[in-house]
């Protein structure tokens, strides 16, 4: 008996090293035999297969196969993740998205291929180009702002810091040249950020009573603005070039305005907005006013709003707490289609967009679980992408590639 038990340690330790068997065997039996793992590829695997072995036993092999995948990237082993990826699953299509890189800061076994990310949780995402290469800009709850080389996954200079609270909202926009970030923050300011210096500049534009929940980027009679919302129900605009605010506040809202996007449309810059009050309204920003009627019929706090154009014709998808995902036709201001799309659960992430063969598709979060949707069909594209860690933030890189972020994660993946 001591002898048969040794063999299956031996030969357990032997299919550690097996991306197939991780990946297909059952939870519970890998998990008995990780203590075996005696070489390094076999204690690599046994460390990666531990990140969320808590998710494992309530994950069939097709989610088990990504989360292996992305606790791969973490470790910094981009070829075991690449091997995992390609796994077979029986009854199942190929991977849809593959993992580049992850950071990896909160690993309970330490390698030094590992990135090194934020120290707490990370509640924004954006892309910008700079010198000519793409790059990650995200803001967390240490209230600092860092850039990633979104090529290699590791961060760039210093975090820039100055907020005093955490940082719940970002965009990236190039002024005179330079490209600059956008922030708001729970201690009720916005900043601008060189990316370039890696430093502040100037002082903290304020005016919002309350956290400041989302910022987007519009240009204006042909100069940068930052657009923000925040829990004091206002929607605010801010000329970039002088930092001064444009107007006053637009009121309408009857509560937290928690997303933002903007969009032209007839050649006016306008605002989408979605609140707690259940309702997505729609801003002239020259005007400075409401355009038509609130936008109605989600269930439950709209935490959600992008722009894009379907069909030529300028659309906005809405998702919320009532786990719905929306499309509304911005030039009549009605939804389109007669049911909304359902989602896996309460939405609560941006939504990044992104074209296939220029056909429109949405990307939304709820918890950790985001879900492809197309845009022209309004059904959803494969199965949902899992990860072990919640979502707080989507951004879509101009090549394609998506960037996740949420609690300690940083994540760049392709299709």
């Amino acid at each position: 008996m001591a002898d048969d038990l040794r063999g299956e340690s031996s030969l357990g330790n032997e299919r550690l090293a097996d991306p197939a068997f991780l990946v297909n065997e059952r939870a519970g039996r890998v998990s008995r035999l990780l203590e075996s793992a005696s070489g390094p590829a076999e204690q690599l695997a046994a460390a990666v297969y531990r990140i969320s072995g808590n998710w494992h036993r309530e994950s069939d092999a097709w989610e088990r196969r990504q989360l292996l995948a992305l606790d791969a990237a973490r470790y910094g082993d981009r070829e075991l993740s690449a091997r995992i990826t390609a796994v077979s699953v029986e009854g199942e299509p190929a991977a849809q998205w593959v993992v580049e890189w992850a950071t990896g800061s909160c690993l309970e076994f330490r390698s030094s291929r590992a990135l090194i990310g934020p120290p707490e949780g990370v509640r924004a995402v954006a892309v910008a180009e700079i010198e000519g290469l793409p790059h990650v800009v995200t803001g967390s709850d240490d209230k600092s702002v860092w850039l990633w080389d979104l090529t290699t996954g590791r961060p760039v200079g210093k975090p820039m810091t100055g907020h005093t609270n955490w940082i719940r909202a970002l965009a990236t926009v190039v002024v005179d040249g330079r490209p600059l970030a956008v922030t708001g923050s729970d201690d009720e300011t916005v900043r601008v950020w060189d990316l370039i210096a890696g430093e502040q500049v100037g002082r903290p534009l304020t005016g919002h009573d309350g956290w400041v929940q989302a910022v987007a980027i519009a240009e204006i009679e042909g100069r940068p603005h930052a657009v923000t919302t925040g829990d004091d129900a206002t929607v605010r605009v801010w000329d970039l070039t002088t930092s001064q605010p444009v107007g006053k506040p637009m009121t309408g809202h009857t509560d937290c305005v928690l997303a933002l996007a903007t969009v032209m449309v007839d050649g006016r810059p306008l605002a989408v907005t979605g609140s707690d009050d259940e309702t997505v309204r729609v801003w002239d920003l020259i005007a400075g006013e409401q355009v038509g009627r609130p936008l109605t019929g989600h269930d439950g706090m709209v935490c959600a709003v992008a722009t894009v154009e379907i069909e030529g014709r300028p659309h906005t998808v809405t998702a919320g707490t009532d786990a719905t995902v929306r499309v509304w036709d911005l030039t009549t201001g009605r939804p389109v289609g007669s049911k909304p799309m359902r989602g896996y659960d309460s939405v609560h992430a941006v939504v990044a967009m992104m074209a296939v063969d220029n056909r429109p598709y949405a990307i939304t979060a709820s918890s950790s679980v985001a879900e492809v949707w197309d845009l022209t069909t309004r059904k959803q594209v494969g199965r949902e992408l899992k990860f072990s860690s919640g979502i707080d933030a989507l951004a879509m890189a101009s090549d394609g590639r998506l960037v996740v972020g949420g609690g300690e994660l940083v994540v760049l993946a392709r299709r």
